[in-house]
């Protein structure tokens, strides 16, 4: 079924009209109304009331500030819908849903369209549908809008980052610049939108452009060289390489693929976990040894199983210790033990036994020829180590990591936790796993989960309706 593609009709209330005089006028935008793609209205609310009549009043209750009277933007709304009838009311605030490429494609398709072309990335022209050819922007100022306009108008409510501005009429520009990208013809090449950042799994690859040589810097022979099915290549392992070095965050929660995993974990370097029974603190704050649990030697390797851990290390000097570990392996890493649970086999072939935390870090270095990064986890308030030599990290500090192309180690204490012996030869240490409350005795087993899940897991992140 084929439809007329009507103008898309943009109305823009705002406090200050000004402020898009040279935003209709250059780029894009500007071509798009040339060509009749679309037609925009602003209003100025000042023009809803009468002469001398205010527009905004203190907000309610405690504090100042002021905000926009709910009836001047009712009014305003009414004004619009009566002149292009009616229309998808978004509104800006610092409260609103964070803006990026998915929401945009997302409202993209529901006021253009019934799909996107995979292929191409903008809508397809003979798929443009009439249904919401209206779109209404509000621009709040000084406290912003009346919390019930919002809740009896708004269709969508965008942020578009965390931090305040002095309105949203800045704000309304940048949806605008992303949204009309998808609309037909106002992209000159599809081809630039099908490939631009954040419309995939993987960011956008290196560009360059002559001289061959700029600052001693150079363009890659690969991209001088004319073979296009290489040039391709190496530019979807780049965008991968960007992604996971600078936006692994964007990769973790856009449901990635299997092939696509595989890429990414070219630019992950390996990972290890170290499980400490010995060189922890026990009772009275002395450093000492704990006894080794099963029930951590198979959560924890299933865990490693999951986020791709290339070896988990338990950590103990005591014999006796040592040999219930060796029984423990010698069974399920058997054929009878992988009979038994097959799964369980895959889980437990990860462990590996090390005498002491220097056991550990040798056994790294001879498998990957490089001395790997250690990254300390502990209980304890962080603030206590902040010095030079160790560094405070986050669970968004995957790419800087990652940047170092060293393996890397991370060690869980049992007991009272890592000595400050084992605390200060690590080069970073991770913020503490809290909760919404003061309970602090979380078991080794769930830390490690949890821990490995922030560091390592994809946690989609779905765009609402």
């Amino acid at each position: 079924m084929f439809f007329i593609f009507k103008v898309m009709k943009i109305s823009i209330i705002t406090i200050f009209p000004e402020i898009f005089d040279a935003f209709f006028k250059i780029s894009l935008v500007a071509r798009a109304i040339e060509k009749g793609l679309i037609e925009f209205n602003i209003v100025r609310f000042s023009d809803i009331v009468n002469v001398k009549q205010r527009i905004d009043e203190p907000t309610c209750g405690p504090g100042s500030g002021m905000i926009l009277k709910p009836a001047v933007v009712q009014h305003a709304i009414e004004k619009c819908e009566n002149q292009w009838g009616k229309g998808y009311k978004v509104f800006f605030s610092p409260q609103g849903k964070k803006l990026d490429q998915r929401v945009l494609k997302k409202l993209a398709i529901r006021l253009f369209s019934k799909t996107i072309d995979s292929n191409n990335e903008q809508i397809r022209k003979n798929e443009c549908t009439s249904k919401n050819t209206h779109l209404i922007l509000i621009c709040p100022r000084y406290e912003g809008m009346d919390h019930r306009v919002e809740q009896y108008y708004a269709d969508l409510i965008i942020s578009i980052g965390d931090y305040v501005l002095m309105g949203g009429d800045i704000p309304a520009q940048v949806f605008l610049e992303g949204l009309l990208r998808y609309l037909p013809d106002v992209v000159g090449k599809k081809e630039s939108v099908r490939q631009e950042s954040f419309s995939s799994v993987f960011l956008d690859y290196p560009e360059y452009g002559l001289p061959v040589e700029w600052k001693n810097l150079k363009i890659p022979e690969i991209v001088l060289s004319g073979n296009h099915a290489q040039i391709d290549k190496w530019r979807k392992i780049q965008a991968a390489k960007k992604t996971i070095e600078n936006r692994f965050d964007w990769f973790t929660k856009n449901f990635p693929s299997v092939e696509e995993i595989k890429v990414a974990k070219k630019f992950i370097p390996n990972h290890y976990v170290a499980l400490m029974h010995t060189q922890v603190i026990v009772k009275n704050g002395m450093q000492g040894n704990t006894s080794i649990a099963s029930l951590d030697i198979h959560d924890i390797a299933r865990s490693s199983a999951t986020y791709g851990i290339e070896n988990y290390f338990v950590v103990t000097k005591l014999q006796d210790q040592k040999k219930i570990l060796d029984t423990f392996l010698d069974f399920w890493l058997s054929n009878v033990g992988k009979k038994y649970n097959k799964t369980r086999f895959q889980a437990v072939s990860k462990v590996r036994s090390a005498m002491d935390f220097d056991d550990v870090l040798n056994q790294i270095r001879n498998k990957e020829k490089k001395e790997p990064l250690v990254i300390a986890t502990s209980a304890k308030d962080y603030e206590q180590y902040i010095n030079e030599e160790t560094k405070i990290i986050d669970y968004f500090s995957q790419g800087k990591i990652f940047k170092r192309k060293r393996p890397v180690l991370i060690v869980l204490g049992t007991g009272q936790g890592l000595s400050e012996s084992i605390i200060a030869r690590c080069d970073y240490l991770l913020l503490p796993i809290k909760g919404m409350s003061e309970y602090n005795h979380l078991s080794v087993r769930s830390a490690a989960a949890i821990i490995l899940d922030r560091w390592l897991g994809l946690n989609g992140e779905l765009v609402d309706k």
